[in-house]
Formats: structure tokens, sequence, C-alpha cells
């Protein structure tokens, strides 16, 4: 495996082959598209998706990984001579209907980690493909926006914090009962549809926190923002205010509620906790 200070130049690489990968087939996005199955998440797998996660596989063997993939494209893979050395989850991209619609809004997102477990995770990269903008965080080094160490927002008002709040779901009117009081307290509410990215605004403190609710999310589109928003110091727990332990796989779900600095944090736990716990 290679040395964890080389993984800063490695996902940089897998960045670079991504964008040079895709950027063919973003010219063909409005012509008729193949049949090509269901992913490992259970979402139907897009050509374009697909040469992401080639890239980024092709990327690592190129620099001698040896790695078991974790993807919702192709499920769990194992490659290289020694592959339980390290753990690679990826969504190759993330805001695929974004992307498709010809929305700016979308993401590669990569991690690295000892174990199939989010806790384990030691390096990390979400890279806005469209304006490339690329966070890299590893463990215990901080977090960095194209070599900027990043901060969280410090604000403290719900009044005035902008909040992600992902709606995206067929259990709308259950979570929406659950952020009423929410809604009622802020005035800026937003949803920019590639999760890893959203989770990467808070860890800079372009919004304020990020919301996730629904059970819907797949973990393997919340690791590497996970350890970015870690080492940048902001928050994030489920809603129950617990670590999220969750294993690392294409169909495991994940809920959360991220936040700038603790006291945002607090704040929002408080008022989207399920009814029965605030009665």
């Amino acid at each position: 495996m290679p040395k964890q200070n080389d993984w800063t130049q490695i996902l940089n690489a897998c960045k670079i082959s991504v964008q040079k990968q895709i950027s063919p087939l973003l010219k063909k996005l409005n012509g008729p598209q193949p049949d090509l199955g269901i992913g490992a998440g259970g979402d139907p797998i897009e050509q374009i998706d697909l040469a992401a996660e080639n890239a980024i596989i092709n990327t690592l063997l190129d620099h001698s990984v040896s790695f078991t993939l974790i993807s919702e494209e192709s499920g769990i893979k194992k490659y290289g001579e020694k592959p339980d050395e390290c753990y690679v989850t990826a969504d190759p991209i993330d805001g695929s209907t974004n992307l498709t619609r010809g929305i700016p809004f979308y993401a590669t997102s990569v991690a690295v980690s000892t174990k199939p477990i989010l806790n384990t995770v030691y390096a990390a990269m979400v890279a806005d493909l469209f304006h490339d903008v690329t966070y890299i965080a590893q463990k215990g080094e901080g977090a960095y926006c194209n070599n900027r160490r990043i901060t969280p927002s410090d604000n403290v008002s719900l009044e005035e914090a902008v909040i992600g709040v992902d709606l995206n779901s067929y259990k709308t009117e259950r979570i929406v009962s659950q952020l009423t009081r929410l809604i009622k307290r802020t005035k800026h509410l937003r949803h920019f549809g590639a999760n890893a990215l959203e989770l990467c605004y808070v860890a800079d403190g372009t919004t304020d926190a990020f919301i996730d609710i629904r059970g819907k999310l797949r973990t393997t589109d919340t690791a590497a923002a996970w350890l970015i928003i870690q080492e940048a110091n902001a928050e994030i727990t489920t809603v129950d205010g617990k670590p999220l332990d969750v294993k690392l796989d294409p169909k495991e779900k994940v809920e959360f509620v991220a936040a700038g600095n603790l006291k945002m944090h607090k704040l929002i736990l408080d008022l989207v906790k399920p009814r029965k716990e605030v009665e």
C-alpha cells in the first residue's frame, strides 16, 4: 500500500483521469444511451458513471495500489496482489441527474479505508468536476480545497443560516413532519443534488449545515465527505447525535445531520428529533 502521504497525489490523479474519460461522453448525453443494467446500489448503470469508475480503477492500478473496490456501479471487487490492504469506496459520479440534465453541480467521490467501515477512512477526495474544485483530506492532517486549508462556519443563528435539506424521497410525508420545526425557524433552505459535494460545502463554510434523514442515501455517497467534515472540525452525527458507525457497502444506507459547529449542530438536532422523542 502506498504511504499515506502519497494519497494526495493519487487522488488528484484519479480526478484528472475521471475528467479526461468523461469529457467525450458529456457531448453525447442527449443521444441514445446503452442499457448497461442495474448497478450494485440499485440504480441503472449509466455509461458515464462506468467510465468514471474505470478511470478510478485504472489510476489506482497504475500507481501499484492493491485494493478492494466498494462502488455503486460494480459492487465489491478485488484488485491487485493484496486487495485487503485497503478498501476504496467510490461514487464515480455523485449527482448523475444533474450531470445528465446539464446542471453544473456534480462530483466524483473516493474514500480509502483500512476496513469496509466508515470510521476507518483515512484518505478522501470529493472533486467538483464542473468547476475543477477538489476537496482532499487525510486523517490527522486537516481538510483542504484546492490546496487551501478549510474551516467550517461559526454561524450559530438559524435565522441567518443556509441549510441544505435533501427532500428527494418517497417518504416525504414522514421526513417533512420531522423537519417542520426546522423549516419554520430558517429562511434559507437549499438542495443542490450532489450530497458529497454539499457536505464539503459545510466543511468549508459555504453553507452552515446539511441534513439527510431519508434513510435512502448510501454510505458510498458519504464516505469521502465524512472524513473531510471530520478533518475540517465540523460536526456530523446521526439524528440521535451518535457517531456514524456504518458499513461501507453499496446497499448500506445512512442518515445524518452535519453542521459547521457544535452549537448549530445541537440546535438542529433538537428540532429534527422524531416527534415521539420530542413530546
